[in-house]
């Protein structure tokens, strides 16, 4: 009998996959995202050190939306993590999706942070 495999299980070996290639540092953090089905998170992390350097999420107060899992929360996260990032004077950054498919609110969230002032 031929099992289906769990969706989640998946990403996570993509994700694995990708991880293997890509890895942040101080001067150009590692962009990563997850997306859950309520809500969306976006971190810039230094692989090197093992640290967060900015994060952003639907979860943050200054995000306040009616709904926080469709495109416009994904945007709103896209552009506080850019801004925060800014401030901190961190512009170049390596993205990575997080096995997620490079569609939806994943697009929306990379697409609002190279809007506001990151380049990846």
């Amino acid at each position: 009998m031929i099992t289906k495999a769990d969706k989640n299980a998946t990403r996570r070996k993509r994700h694995a996959r990708v991880r293997s290639k890509i890895s942040g540092t101080a001067t150009r953090p590692r962009l990563n995202v997850f997306r859950s089905n309520k809500h969306i998170y976006a971190q810039l992390i230094d692989d090197v050190n093992g640290v967060t350097l900015a994060s952003a999420s639907t979860v943050d107060k200054e995000v306040s939306l009616d709904s926080s899992s469709n495109l416009d929360a994904a945007v709103k996260v896209g552009e506080l993590v850019a801004k925060r990032a800014v401030e901190k004077g961190l512009s170049d950054v390596v993205f990575d999706r997080g096995g997620y498919l490079y569609h939806g609110r994943i697009k929306a969230l990379a697409d609002a942070a190279r809007e506001n002032g990151l380049q990846f």
